[in-house]
C-alpha cells in the first residue's frame, strides 16, 4: 500500500512539473552597450508583468557577453528592463523564441550634441483662458552616442503665470507617456529628469507641455525662452488670431488656409524672444492627422514600436530635420500633422484600433490592406496583410506600461485609471486567445 502511494505522489509531481514547465518559457537576448560597441557585463535585467501593477516577476545579469536569460511564468504581457549606469531601456517580450535583444548607451549629465530641432507653440484661447501646447523636439547627436540623463536632463522656461495641466515624454523609439516635471529655480523654470537618448536614424526625443494663461484682457506678452540652441522656434494659432513680434525676426509660413505659422531660425539660449498675441479663436481639428488629404510628401509614419515605415530615405518623423530655408515651400512640413495631431492623436487612432470589432480583418488583430483612415495613418504596420497579430499584443503591453506609468506619477484619476485598464485588458486577453 505504501508503495503504491509512494508511486502515485511520485507521478502525480511529475505531472505538476511537466505542466509547470509546458506553461513556462524562456526569454533569451543581448544587451548591446553602443556606446562602446561591446556587450553590456553586469547589467541588471529584470521581466516586468504589465497586468499585474508592474511587478518585477524574474531577475537576471548580463554575463561577460552582454547575454542574459528570464523565466517567463506565464502568458501575461511582459516588458524586458535592462539598467545601464542607472537609466533604464525597455522593450515588450517578444513572442515565441525570438530573441529580446536590448541596446543601451552611456550615461552622463551633458553631452555634446544636445540641441532642439524646433520648440513649437501652438496656441488658442478657451473659456477666456489662453491654451498652450508646446513640444519640444530635441536631437542627441552625441560621438560616441551616450545617454544625456539627471535630475535635469531637459530645462524648459514657462511664463511665470503658466498653470501646467499635463507633461509627456516620448524616447526615439518608444510610445508618449506621462512623465514628471520638477521645479527648477525661479517661477517657471522646470527640469525634467528623464533620458534624452541617442537618436534612433531621424527618430529623436519629444517632450511635451499643456498649459494655459490669463488671458481677461485679450492679449498676451510672450517672453519665450529656449535653455539649448535651438535651430527654429515656431508659434501656430488659429487665423481669428493676431501676432505681432517684438524685434525677433520670424517669418510668416504660408502653410495652411486655417492655420497661422510664424517661424524664428537659430534662438538663442537665454535670449527672451518676445512677441504678442491678441484675439480669440481654436485651431481647426477636422484636418489633423486626415491621411491623403494634405499629408506632406517625405512625412515618415511609425508603427507601434516607433519603427519608421517611411519609404523615403529621411524618415520624416518628428525629428526629421528642418534643413531649408525659412522662404522655402513647407519649411515644417516634415511633422506640421504630427504638431496639430498632437499625442492625443496618436493615442486615439490606437484606440479606436484597439476597439474596433474585428469583422472583415484578414488577418486577426490587422487591419485590410485598403483601410485609408486614421489607424492606418498613424500605425501603418497595422494596414498591411503581412503584419502578425503579435504588434497588436506589443501596443497593448506599451498602452498598459504607458498607463502604469501615469498612475505612478499621479497624472491619471483612481476610476480613469480602473476603466482604462480594465479596457485594455480586456483587449489584451482577445489578442491572446486569437493566438
Amino acid at each position: 500500500m505504501k508503495s503504491t502511494q509512494l508511486l502515485f505522489r511520485t507521478f502525480a509531481s511529475i505531472v505538476l512539473l511537466t505542466a509547470a514547465f509546458a506553461q513556462a518559457a524562456t526569454i533569451t537576448g543581448t544587451v548591446t552597450n553602443k556606446t562602446t560597441g561591446k556587450p553590456a557585463a553586469g547589467d541588471p535585467v529584470v521581466l516586468v508583468d504589465v497586468q499585474a501593477g508592474m511587478g518585477e516577476v524574474a531577475h537576471a545579469t548580463t554575463d561577460a557577453n552582454g547575454r542574459y536569460s528570464l523565466a517567463e511564468p506565464g502568458n501575461s504581457p511582459y516588458l524586458v528592463r535592462v539598467t545601464h549606469q542607472g537609466a533604464g531601456y525597455f522593450i515588450a517580450a517578444p513572442e515565441g523564441a525570438t530573441p529580446a535583444n536590448i541596446t543601451v548607451y552611456d550615461v552622463a549629465a551633458k553631452v555634446q550634441g544636445v540641441f532642439i530641432e524646433a520648440d513649437v507653440l501652438e496656441l488658442e484661447t478657451e473659456n477666456g483662458q489662453l491654451k498652450v501646447t508646446e513640444r519640444f523636439f530635441v536631437h542627441n547627436t552625441s560621438s560616441p552616442p551616450t545617454t544625456q540623463w539627471s535630475a535635469k536632463s531637459f530645462q524648459v522656461v514657462l511664463p511665470a503665470d503658466a498653470v501646467v495641466d499635463g507633461v509627456g515624454g516620448q524616447r526615439p523609439n518608444g510610445l508618449p507617456t506621462s512623465i514628471k516635471m520638477n521645479e527648477d529655480g525661479p517661477k517657471g523654470h522646470y527640469a525634467f529628469n528623464f533620458p534624452i537618448q541617442p537618436d534612433d536614424g531621424e527618430k529623436d526625443t519629444l517632450f511635451q507641455l499643456a498649459y494655459h494663461l490669463p488671458y481677461g484682457g485679450g492679449s498676451y506678452i510672450f517672453h519665450a525662452q529656449v535653455t539649448l540652441p535651438a535651430d527654429n522656434l515656431a508659434v501656430l494659432l488659429p487665423k481669428s488670431m493676431t501676432f505681432t513680434a517684438s524685434g525677433a525676426a520670424f517669418k510668416s509660413v504660408p502653410e495652411d488656409a486655417s492655420v497661422q505659422t510664424f517661424v524664428l531660425k537659430n534662438a538663442v539660449p537665454g535670449k527672451a524672444v518676445d512677441f504678442t498675441i491678441a484675439g480669440t479663436g481654436s485651431i481647426p481639428r477636422e484636418q489633423q492627422g486626415t491621411p491623403g488629404a494634405q499629408q506632406p510628401a517625405g512625412m515618415g509614419a511609425q508603427d507601434a514600436s516607433g519603427a519608421d515605415q517611411s519609404a523615403t530615405g529621411n524618415g520624416g518623423t518628428p525629428g526629421g530635420g528642418i534643413g531649408t530655408p525659412i522662404n522655402t515651400p513647407d519649411p515644417l512640413s516634415k511633422y506640421k500633422w504630427w504638431i496639430l495631431g498632437a499625442l492625443g492623436l496618436l493615442l486615439a487612432a490606437g484606440a479606436a484600433f484597439l476597439l474596433r470589432k474585428p469583422t472583415g480583418l484578414a488577418v486577426a488583430g490587422v487591419a485590410p490592406a485598403t483601410d485609408t483612415g486614421a489607424v492606418a495613418a498613424a500605425f501603418p504596420a497595422f494596414a498591411s496583410p503581412a503584419a502578425k497579430n503579435s504588434q497588436l499584443l506589443n501596443v497593448l503591453k506599451e498602452e498598459l506600461f504607458a498607463l502604469e506609468s501615469e498612475k505612478i506619477n499621479g497624472a491619471i484619476a483612481p476610476e480613469d485609471y480602473a476603466k482604462v485598464k480594465d479596457a485594455l485588458e480586456t483587449v489584451l486577453k482577445r489578442a491572446l486567445n486569437r493566438k
